[in-house]
């Protein structure tokens, strides 16, 4: 980008800067008189505030950290800049039936000065950028990618190679079949070290932070989500053992999670119980030999069956209600089979079968007295499962938002595919300005989104806390998945909504990331407690 346009859009964000600040200011006198959980829709558009300005600083610093010889950057920025300030003073979309305006903040005024601020910017006709843009994508001229570091951008390279060749072929089959991944594609993931990322070098890992994380994440969620998400399970197990782990439990899992030997999987949710952990009824209690007991129910377990180690969440001490009686145990089981999915004593599943987000498969459990062994307990510490698992919630909705940054661009590339082939009334459709509009938005969703989730794993690298990036990065990445993959559905037409085509499941993938790992309302909240926190500590 040339000085003057880095310029102009500096100009921007600072008054989206000031118009951010003016809101938080708004939300907190609102609060003087009523809680928060009375006034979501205040509470849940400052967070979506927050999240979009701080998709734009992310952003202008991509755009600034290129050496300006790609023009197709530029015309991101500006695409991103003029769109998300046109939200921010008119309306933002919290969900598809759900605009957050100004005034429901009573800041409208504030709308109005962000718009006049920013009228060169709003004023113009951007049709012609969009239709260049699109000419570009046409052309296989995409944006810029750089990581800033060499390292880096060969680690992308090589998951890139080994997505397209061995899951994108095969992706749509193994969903339409509802097939596990197959054990040789998960062998060849271990073997590129994708269960390690993040686990220290002495442990057998790769002793990388999140920021690489995030490209292996994305490249593997392109192809198949399940294949990103895959490495989900032997991200939270590994950062549970490496921060609360003995160093007996650190020596005993890691090297073999690290490895692929090991493929845990999470067992947190209960039937009644969704993001209100202090609620949890499963227990877990100590026999004459020492041995944990476990007892309850949960659901939404991912990848039970194949997996060999649980991370359960459990409450050890019943006497003790909420959190503080509640504790994480490292719970060993049997491998399943097709004919045998759960052959451990004490322990029974069902599958849950869902539309979209296969390849490991959903379960829910019940533990009839199932034991695990005296060392189980993560730590050696009881009532410390909540605190435990927190310290694991800014990795994993990174990583989420990570894969929400790979189906987005699938489904880009997908919808641009058909566009480009598909012939009506005598030419490509991609011509079309109602289909090329489609596709310049979504790729400028995408490069937010993306740049979002950088910038909260390079925060999470650098040892900041960072519970409120990346609950950003996680909820525009996940809103910009399924904006994306419905804009690729309409692309497609009737086709589209025909199983045989790749974008019927990039489609139900991608709206299960508004739901896991915190759904959008959680994240809002989230963000909007952590901002007003972070104001009176200041």
């Amino acid at each position: 980008m040339t000085t003057n346009e880095l310029q102009d859009l500096h100009v921007c964000l600072e008054a989206a800067q000031e118009y951010r600040s003016a809101a938080e200011d708004a939300l907190e006198r609102r609060l003087r008189t009523r809680r928060i959980d009375e006034d979501q829709r205040a509470a849940h558009g400052l967070a979506w505030i927050a999240t979009s300005v701080a998709a734009l600083e992310a952003t202008l610093d991509w755009a600034r950290a290129g050496d300006g010889s790609n023009p197709v950057d530029a015309m991101v920025a500006r695409l991103t800049f003029a769109e998300t300030v046109g939200q921010l003073s008119g309306g933002l979309p919290m969900g598809q039936n759900e605009l957050f305006r100004p005034a429901d903040l009573g800041i409208a005024g504030l709308g109005h000065t962000l718009a006049r601020d920013c009228a060169p910017l709003l004023e113009r006709d951007l049709a012609p950028i969009r239709a260049e843009l699109v000419a570009a994508l046409v052309e296989d001229r995409w944006p810029s990618e750089n990581c800033r570091d060499p390292e880096f951008d060969s680690i992308r390279d090589q998951f890139r190679r080994f997505t397209n060749a061995e899951i994108v072929p095969h992706a749509q089959a193994w969903h339409l079949s509802n097939e596990l991944i197959p054990d040789d594609t998960v062998r060849k993931m271990a073997d590129l070290g994708t269960f390690g990322v993040c686990i220290p070098e002495e442990f057998g890992g790769l002793g990388l932070g999140k920021l690489v994380m995030c490209l292996i994440t994305e490249e593997l969620s392109r192809g198949w989500i399940g294949a990103g998400s895959l490495g989900t399970r032997s991200e939270i197990a590994g950062e549970l053992i490496v921060l609360g782990g003995t160093d007996d439990q650190k020596a005993h899992w890691l090297p073999r999670i690290a490895g692929g030997e090991i493929l845990p999987c999470a067992v947190f949710t209960e039937p009644d119980v969704g993001s209100d952990l202090g609620s949890l009824q499963t227990r877990a209690r100590q026999d004459s030999d020492g041995a944990w007991v476990v007892t309850g129910a949960k659901t939404w377990t991912t990848h039970a069956s194949r997996s060999d180690l649980m991370t359960l969440l459990a409450r050890t001490r019943p006497d003790s209600s909420g959190y503080e009686g509640l504790s994480m145990l490292l719970v060993p089981k049997p491998r399943g089979t097709a004919d045998r999915p759960f052959p451990g004593d004490g322990m029974t599943g069902s599958e849950i079968e869902v539309l979209g987000y296969r390849g490991m498969r959903e379960y829910a459990l019940q533990f009839d007295g199932m034991r695990a062994p005296a060392d189980a307990l993560l730590g050696g510490v009881e009532g410390q499962g909540f605190k435990q698992l927190m310290r694991t919630f800014e990795g994993a909705r990174i990583q989420t938002a990570a894969r929400a940054v790979g189906v987005a661009r699938r489904a880009l590339e997908l919808g641009l595919d058909y566009a480009v082939n598909r012939k009506q009334f005598g030419k490509s459709i991609v011509h079309f300005p109602r289909v090329s509009d489609k596709l310049a938005a979504s790729l400028c969703d995408f490069i937010a989104a993306r740049e979002l989730s950088y910038a909260a794993a390079r925060a999470r690298d650098s040892g900041k806390r960072c519970d409120i990036e990346a609950g950003m990065a996680k909820l525009l990445g996940a809103r910009a998945a399924w904006s994306n993959a419905d804009a690729s559905l309409q692309i497609h037409g009737g086709n589209g909504y025909a199983l045989e085509y790749e974008i019927s499941r990039v489609l139900c993938d991608a709206r299960v990331l508004n739901i896991f790992e915190g759904a959008a309302e959680i994240q809002a909240q989230v963000i909007a407690r952590g901002i007003l926190k972070a104001r009176k500590l200041q």
